[in-house]
């Protein structure tokens, strides 16, 4: 943790030396403190775009859990279905796998002619970028249940729930688990290209407006406003994986 944190305070004080030094304009790279300063600017009610930094904080946070939270409902199901069956794997792995690869930045355009310009848009992209990393990590922890394990409760009269729920979903819990984490990482970086949007508030929003004006201190403090929050998820994701998977932590 203390090597963490002298990592970042030094990045922090290359940074304030190479301003103070002159060696970078301030157009491209202000100082630390005018980042600071700005990021207290937004966070007042004079805010930026006509929104204070909590309520682009606030809109953003609200895309993030809705298509996480659908991602999870549905990918974890769908997942844990394609490892139990390979005739569902079979139809539904190439669907997935095809989508997976392609940016979510080019599925913008049929997001907006399919359902315009409000908030359903934004959400569905973030959700396509997050669904595929939890669907493909629940289908590899329930194809990496040992079978002897199955057959054990099998043997010992475990019906096909009993062991669905006692045997299968404990061991593929780590794998899962991994996968929110990847995905909620993944729709972070979607964000941006989600509130291309139309949006009106938004930590992406946000960026890309300041980038327009050149702007560069706002950028960097949304930017770092994103990596903090982001950062402080997959924190918060671990703790629970750890405190779930015990085992699994132990191992890592």
């Amino acid at each position: 943790m203390w090597l963490s944190i002298a990592t970042l305070a030094s990045v922090v004080a290359l940074w304030w030396a190479v301003t103070a030094l002159g060696l970078i304009s301030p157009l491209f790279l202000p100082a630390p403190q005018q980042v600071l300063h700005q990021l207290l600017v937004i966070a007042s009610p004079q805010g930026f775009m006509d929104a204070t930094l909590w309520q682009h904080l606030a809109a953003s946070l609200g895309r993030i859990l809705i298509a996480l939270f659908a991602a999870v409902a549905l990918g974890v199901p769908t997942g844990i279905a394609m490892g139990l069956s390979t005739r569902v794997r079979a139809v539904l792995d190439p669907l997935i796998e095809i989508y997976r690869p392609v940016p979510p930045l080019a599925y913008l355009p049929l997001m907006v002619i399919w359902f315009g310009i409000g908030e359903t848009s934004k959400i569905l992209l973030i959700y396509l970028a997050i669904f595929a990393p939890i669907t493909l990590a629940a289908v590899a922890g329930v194809r990496s249940v040992a079978q002897v394990r199955v057959r054990a409760a099998r043997a010992l009269g475990a019906s096909r729930w009993q062991v669905l729920w006692f045997v299968i979903l404990p061991s593929a819990l780590p794998e899962i688990l991994t996968g929110i984490r990847i995905g909620l990482g993944v729709g972070w970086s979607t964000l941006v290209a989600a509130e291309l949007i139309a949006a009106t508030r938004g930590l992406g929003f946000m960026v890309q407006s300041a980038g327009e004006f050149l702007a560069t201190d706002v950028v960097i403090a949304g930017i770092s406003v994103i990596a903090i929050i982001a950062f402080g998820m997959e924190l918060s994701l671990r703790a629970i994986q750890r405190r779930l998977t015990p085992w699994y932590g132990a191992q890592q």
